[in-house]
């Protein structure tokens, strides 16, 4: 009876935080389509006159393509900067090896504020001036570290054996990247890029120390909140933020839970008999 209790308690308890975590979301969303300009509810109607005069901002639209450019380019950084350390971390043996893996993730363990002065402090200091490339350094420091947990958490899943299986076979250090370790670690590198690319597309603090001048689409938000200004186009705004993060936070998921490339996709991958390429030197062994 007790462990009953206990079940419908903690059921009870769970139900209550998202509904403490999704109810103020889903109003804002509701808001979207509230065709008054003030916000009460319940809302009057159902319309969508502000998104297409949302859409007609150019405010708007500038700041939706300055957090698209910042979000990919800080995306593609991470994928190889994260990727490689990953790899060389897991790979090798080396002095301060944990070191090296702790200060990786320290920038994502690190409140955003201090992430985002010690940035500004170093432009200022270098002579640097805010741009595009400031905003996409300030995003890469918390990015990289998404890729790297991910392929570093595959890696260490992933068997050694099938990488010397394919060497032992023939392959050559390139093929077996490309047949064996990529297919292996693709679901994670995509999920990790995916993950990247939601966090920075919403980013604000580290943004607000690097930006300057320049508004992305959440710095937009925040001021047009801050001044009280243009409610209804932020209400439409953050219904596309929302949904532009939802989606690849929901497929980073669904990727990662899909764990390994199953064998027999890996013996298809693999580089078989007749497309291998001779090592030199190498004797046949006999049947």
């Amino acid at each position: 009876m007790a462990g009953k209790w206990t079940r419908r308690a903690l059921a009870a308890w769970v139900a209550a935080v998202l509904l403490f975590l999704f109810v103020p979301i889903i109003t804002i969303l509701l808001y979207a389509f509230n065709p008054s300009n003030i916000q009460s509810w319940p809302i009057s109607g159902v319309t969508l006159k502000w998104f297409s005069r949302t859409w007609d901002d150019p405010q708007v639209r500038a700041a939706l393509l300055l957090s698209v450019k910042v979000g990919l380019v800080a995306t593609v950084i991470a994928l190889l900067l994260g990727s490689l350390a990953a790899f060389g971390v897991h790979r090798f043996r080396f002095f301060g090896r944990e070191a090296v893996s702790f200060l990786l993730v320290l920038p994502l363990a690190l409140p955003g504020i201090i992430t985002g002065m010690a940035l500004n402090a170093f432009f200022h200091n270098a002579g640097i001036g805010f741009s595009l490339w400031t905003i996409v350094v300030g995003h890469a420091t918390f990015c990289i570290v998404v890729v790297y947990n991910n392929v570093l958490a595959r890696l260490r899943r992933t068997s050694g054996s099938l990488i010397e299986a394919s060497m032992d076979l023939g392959a050559n250090g390139w093929q077996t990247l490309r047949r064996v370790t990529l297919p292996l670690l693709s679901t994670a590198i995509i999920s990790g890029a995916l993950l990247a690319f939601a966090l920075s597309f919403d980013e604000v603090i580290v943004t607000t120390f690097t930006a300057g001048a320049q508004n992305t689409l959440p710095l937009w938000i925040f001021g047009a909140i801050r001044l009280g200004q243009q409610l209804p186009e932020v209400n439409v705004v953050v219904f596309f933020v929302v949904l532009l993060t939802f989606i690849p936070v929901a497929i980073a998921a669904r990727l990662a839970g899909g764990g390994f490339t199953s064998r027999a996709e890996i013996g298809r991958s693999a580089p078989g008999p007749a497309e291998t390429e001779p090592v030199p030197g190498a004797q046949p062994v006999a049947p």
